[in-house]
């Protein structure tokens, strides 16, 4: 059973729960609120998620506003699918990039903030090798290294489809971050100096010293403002609350606002290759 339909379980049953304690069955329940009866079976019964509206009509007529926040809160946890790294990369990182390819397919926006290495879109074969190596490494799941680096490449072919629209942001401390051997990350940073004049594509930069007013903890992944997906160090987690994808669509605003692009994006690149040939 996924965390997904365990979550929407454990909602169904407190919703049984709170309706047997206000002393109503599922018609009578279903009547006040002018629902089919049927939906009240399957929100019971996880066949169907509720939506927030749902849910505040429902503490409404079962005269129970208090179980509002609580409900809200398991709602919030299941419009948050978490999976563990460890599950999903089960079948191998070639697999996990297909999935990727998938999801990427169904936006017509793609934006992605990376805090601490290049986008996955962005990078080179060798770059992305080593990502991939230190990823199965870690996680210890099946090495099928060479597999995941075609199926990447085979995900960058969407960003020469006209008609798309692929935005990053990179912080600028990423650039510097050395994931693999020198020469292969000045390789990586050569091929982001290539992505400035793509039609399809936007790059900016967010410089170390940008005067900011939020924090950006984490990079993420925004598909269409209807979907976001945030890769953490144990999981992925794709959101879909409102609510929060508001918030990511105010941090990427912001992000976006100091960031540069250009040929000022383009020095800051050029400064970071250097600085390899320094060491």
């Amino acid at each position: 059973m996924s965390d997904y339909q365990a979550a929407r379980i454990a909602l169904g049953a407190r919703l049984r729960e709170l309706r047997a304690e206000a002393g109503l069955n599922g018609k009578q329940l279903a009547e006040g609120l002018g629902w089919p009866p049927s939906k009240v079976s399957k929100l019971e019964n996880a066949k169907q998620s509720p939506t927030a509206e749902d849910l505040r009509v429902l503490v409404g007529v079962l005269g129970t506003p208090e179980a509002l926040t609580e409900l809200m809160g398991r709602l919030r946890t299941l419009e948050t699918h978490y999976a563990a790294w460890r599950r999903q990369l089960a079948a191998g990182v070639r697999a996990r990039q297909e999935a990727w390819q998938a999801t990427e397919g169904t936006a017509g926006t793609v934006r992605n903030f990376e805090s601490a290495c290049i986008p996955g879109l962005l990078q080179t074969a060798e770059y992305a090798r080593h990502m991939f190596e230190r990823t199965t490494a870690l996680h210890r799941t099946p090495p099928d290294i060479e597999a995941g680096v075609n199926a990447r490449m085979q995900r960058q072919q969407a960003l020469y489809a006209p008609g798309r629209d692929f935005r990053f942001l990179v912080w600028e401390s990423a650039l510097h971050m050395v994931l693999c051997p020198r020469e292969v990350m000045a390789g990586q940073l050569d091929r982001l100096s290539g992505v400035f004049g793509m039609t399809t594509v936007e790059l900016g930069i967010v410089p170390l010293g940008a005067d900011m007013t939020v924090v950006p903890t984490h990079g993420f992944w925004l598909f269409d403002d209807q979907l976001v997906m945030v890769e953490t160090i144990g999981a992925e987690l794709r959101v879909t609350d409102r609510a929060e994808i508001d918030l990511y669509r105010t941090v990427w605003e912001e992000l976006e606002r100091v960031a540069v692009t250009g040929p000022q994006a383009h020095r800051l690149i050029a400064r970071a290759r250097a600085t390899l040939e320094l060491m």
